[in-house]
């Protein structure tokens, strides 16, 4: 029996010629990943284990970006234990206040990761790579303690999903939507421990933003990695951009997967997830004349705070004001991003629509800081979770959508078609 495109990543990093789902490995590992939240953890295993060296300087990298920069006392001191650790093994990819951004939207535009690689990171969406062909899963801190410590770890090798993604979505429609889509589809736990591995000729309309973001919610259904196959526009993203040597791997022809699903991209509608769980999936049209108000609108975070989101957005909101009542907050995702919204003159639009533009940061996504939620508050975001106080009070909800519908809903003051707006 074939291998899957995981499969073949997972078995060139244990030196074996093959792997079947199931089947423990121990592999080398690429990259090491911690924030500012799971690498002090992360390193008080390593202090505890009196380790006295990294495996390797070059492959860690820790972001400061969760809490950054720093909300309060408690995460100034997790900042100041990565930072004295950072500087005591010379870890080459520390990135902290000037030089931070979200971590899984810094890490592939730094070039830190790409095709054929195999990364682990103290962090869920971790999984956000497989957008560039590399095989990569969150851990814990206690697995990142051990991986910056020996660079190998071990797997049980996953089964598959099959998701064949055709024809070309309708304007509006971007990488979230179909995400969004697919979790309502499988549920939560749909994909639980699999690969979810993409296909099909509808690919060639994703842009790299559009992968990152729904390699970057496998893990919302389950998923123990998404993954999409190299292509030209994989290739041109990685240009002069990946440090280490690209390998692309294919699936087999009779690699086997537990199920397969076809998704015609051309009859999605924008989809919006209601509280509390990302598959409590429903399309515009099925939300229809109800009007859902919104008191907070965050455009932003490892899911959706890259370029494209931005200009996303700013189509939006150009010439538009934001409604009365209503917060809304823009979050680009890397001071790269930052730099290039600035010069293009979408601050300018969201400033003058009545926005706000934060630095950098993970911020509310977690319920950090940035925009918190009160008793009873109402927030559409372009993030990722959604349960119970995800963003702040037990009692406020989060409705995850796109950076279009986000943008529009602004607009209006409750969750709305952006072609609404953006034919105006």
């Amino acid at each position: 029996m074939g291998m899957t495109m995981s499969q073949k990543i997972l078995a060139a990093h244990a030196g074996l010629e093959t792997v079947k789902a199931g089947q423990l490995i121990e592999a080398k590992l690429d990259m090491v990943l911690g924030n500012d939240i799971t690498s002090p953890v992360a390193i008080n295993v390593f202090n505890d284990g009196k380790a006295s060296s990294v495996f390797d300087n070059t492959k860690i990298a820790m972001v400061m970006d969760h809490f950054t920069p720093n909300k309060d006392i408690k995460a100034a001191e997790q900042c100041k234990q990565v930072r004295s650790f950072a500087d005591k093994y010379d870890i080459k990819n520390f990135f902290d206040v000037g030089q931070m951004g979200i971590e899984h939207a810094l890490l592939p535009e730094k070039g830190l990761v790409g095709p054929g690689t195999l990364c682990i990171g103290a962090d869920s969406h971790t999984c956000t790579y497989g957008a560039l062909g590399a095989f990569s899963t969150g851990v814990g801190s206690t697995d990142m303690a051990a991986g910056m410590i020996s660079g190998k770890t071990w797997f049980k090798v996953p089964s598959a999903i099959k998701f064949v993604l055709i024809n070309k979505p309708a304007k509006y429609i971007s990488g979230k939507d179909i995400i969004l889509h697919i979790i309502g589809m499988i549920g939560v736990d749909g994909a639980l421990y699999r690969s979810m591995e993409f296909f099909g000729d509808g690919i060639k309309y994703l842009n790299i933003d559009d992968r990152l973001c729904i390699a970057n919610m496998a893990i919302e259904a389950g998923a123990k990695n998404g993954i999409f196959p190299v292509d030209d526009i994989t290739r041109e993203y990685i240009k002069d951009r990946f440090k280490g040597e690209p390998v692309e791997y294919t699936a087999d022809e009779d690699a086997e997967y537990d199920e397969t699903y076809t998704i015609d991209l051309s009859t999605l509608r924008p989809t919006v997830s209601f509280p509390h769980l990302p598959e409590n999936a429903r399309t515009v049209d099925e939300i229809g004349q109800t009007e859902v108000k919104i008191d907070q609108c965050v455009i932003g975070s490892c899911t959706n705070g890259r370029i494209s989101d931005l200009r996303a957005a700013a189509d939006i909101l150009r010439g538009q004001k934001v409604a009365k009542g209503v917060r809304c907050i823009i979050i680009p995702a890397t001071q790269s991003v930052y730099l290039q919204a600035m010069h293009e003159g979408l601050f300018d639009i969201f400033i003058e629509a009545g926005a706000v533009v934060s630095t950098p940061t993970c911020g509310p996504c977690l319920g950090g800081h940035m925009g918190i939620l009160a008793q009873g508050e109402r927030a559409i975001s372009t993030t990722n979770r959604n349960f119970v106080g995800r963003m702040g009070h037990v009692e406020s909800e989060v409705y995850l959508a796109s950076p279009a519908v986000a943008a529009a809903s602004a607009v209006t003051g409750y969750i709305t078609d952006p072609a609404k707006i953006g034919s105006n």
